[in-house]
């Protein structure tokens, strides 16, 4: 008997260890990430609101910066964010759900659940072609001047459809990959064609309220939504405010919003069969083209002194004001949510280096963008003061800094739009010199030239980038007008 009670102390006791340890592991964790964001903050590269889970705990959950500017509301773990494309997930899941009760067949054609879709493209296009970006229907979002003439009127989905999610195939179907929003827009069509109810009405039956995501829904604009968070577009001198889009074009492809506290009920849901049972969620996630199963990427990511690679899940989101990432680590059970309020950032950098804080592997710090720092010498100084600034920083701090080619290619056109056309051509002249294998680099000089009158100088650089890069469309037809005229 004492024996036994020894037994039964020992194993408390060890237990009672474990756990501390273990939240003193977490905490060192979160402190980490911590300090990783907040430098992401300072150097204006993240505004918005994070959570990490290890294990289906959550170690870290916060806000930064603002979810309204003008009144200096912060951001934090319950602000509603716009999705964006993460839509496409609980999209997807519905699909599936009509799939296990066998109103629907993913084999089945687009024209046997739409019959007011064209016939000739309807009977080639599958319900799965439309899961996994293979149908070769057009996207409407890359539709010529569609943001510029479209994004703010109202649509009806079947007008919309008509008008918009119909174009001549772009590939024979299931032949290629191309990331497409009027298949996901056609999807929700389909779920309201096939329930007698709205999309909307569909989400909060079936997967919302049945998790209790209470802050999560189809984002009106004309709606009172407390602690909503509003979106912003950064430049090199401040933000400003998101353009308007109406939100019956996103649609089932990316008109819902939540926060990262709702998105780990969804993730958690996930991994049981509350929703949807084993067999099709099985189906949900077999990767197909490009790694891309229904409404998620699914990808195996290598970790330093790890033999096995890590399964990951994962989506991200884009929409005027806002960017968003959800990562699922299925192996052990990780989650990590970013949901950013300022336009478009790199939120896969941020989410590997919190992936390495996870499993204890040395991770990048953020670097400052040279961009900003050479515009603000640009407008206090002159363009010699910050050709010569980033010689010397490249020089001095190399690590500090961001020196992508992205970054001066982006600095060239903001000093465009300010109309500083002979400072954009020695930026962008720069960038030629930092990499010149890089056909992009050429064709921006070349817009910039022909900007500014320069014929020859922008034929010179067309045609190097297409030396480059014979694909690059863009350049193709800014010769071909070169060589009209």
């Amino acid at each position: 008997m004492i024996k036994r009670t020894s037994l039964f102390l020992f194993t408390v006791l060890l237990s009672i260890f474990l756990v501390a340890q273990y939240d003193t592991f977490a905490q060192t964790k979160a402190k980490k990430i911590d300090e990783m964001m907040s430098l992401y903050q300072q150097y204006r590269l993240f505004n918005g609101s994070v959570l990490v889970a290890e294990n289906g705990k959550v170690i870290f959950k916060k806000g930064y910066g603002f979810a309204d500017m003008e009144w200096n509301i912060p951001n934090d773990s319950d602000t509603k964010f716009r999705l964006g494309s993460i839509t496409k997930q609980f999209t997807s899941m519905l699909i599936m759900q009509l799939v296990e009760k066998g109103q629907i067949k993913l084999d089945g054609k687009l024209a046997d659940y739409l019959p007011y879709y064209r016939k000739d493209t309807g009977e080639k296009v599958t319900i799965h072609h439309l899961l996994t970006h293979t149908s070769g229907i057009p996207s409407y979002t890359g539709l010529p001047r569609f943001f510029q003439d479209v994004s703010r009127n109202p649509y009806s989905v079947e007008e919309f459809i008509t008008k918009y999610c119909s174009g001549d195939l772009e590939f024979e179907p299931g032949s290629t990959n191309r990331y497409n929003n009027s298949g996901y827009f056609l999807l929700g069509a389909i779920i309201e064609k096939l329930t007698g109810k709205t999309y909307e009405a569909v989400l909060k039956e079936k997967i919302f309220d049945p998790l209790s995501m209470k802050n999560t829904g189809y984002d009106h604009h004309e709606s009172i939504l407390p602690k909503r968070a509003a979106g912003y577009e950064k430049s090199f001198d401040g933000f400003v405010n998101a353009a308007y889009l109406d939100m019956s074009l996103p649609y089932a492809a990316g008109a819902l919003y939540s926060t990262t506290e709702d998105l780990y009920l969804w993730d958690q849901a996930l991994y049981t069969e509350k929703l949807l049972s084993q067999k099709y969620k099985d189906i949900m996630f077999t990767p197909f083209l490009s790694d891309y199963a229904y409404g998620w990427g699914v990808r195996k990511t290598p970790i330093e002194g790890r033999k096995d690679s890590l399964t990951t899940i994962a989506h991200g989101g884009g929409i005027n004001g806002f960017n968003t990432l959800i990562t699922r680590l299925i192996d052990d059970k990780h989650l990590i949510v970013l949901l950013n309020n300022t336009g478009g950032t790199n939120l896969g950098e941020m989410t590997q280096g919190i992936i390495n804080i996870l499993y204890d592997k040395p991770f990048q710090p953020p670097k400052q963008s040279i961009a900003e720092t050479l515009f603000k010498t640009i407008l206090e100084k002159n363009i010699d003061a910050a050709l010569k600034q980033y010689h010397e920083l490249k020089q001095a701090k190399k690590d500090s800094y961001n020196f992508r080619e992205t970054e001066l290619n982006n600095l060239g056109y903001q000093l465009i739009a300010k109309g500083k056309i002979k400072e954009a051509i020695e930026i962008l002249k720069l960038n030629v010199e930092a990499y010149p294998d890089a056909f992009n680099t050429y064709d921006s000089l070349g817009e910039a030239y022909l900007i500014n009158g320069d014929k020859e100088l922008a034929i010179q650089n067309y045609k190097k980038s297409l030396e480059l890069n014979p694909k690059n469309s863009g350049a193709v037809e800014a010769l071909k007008k070169l060589e009209e005229k």
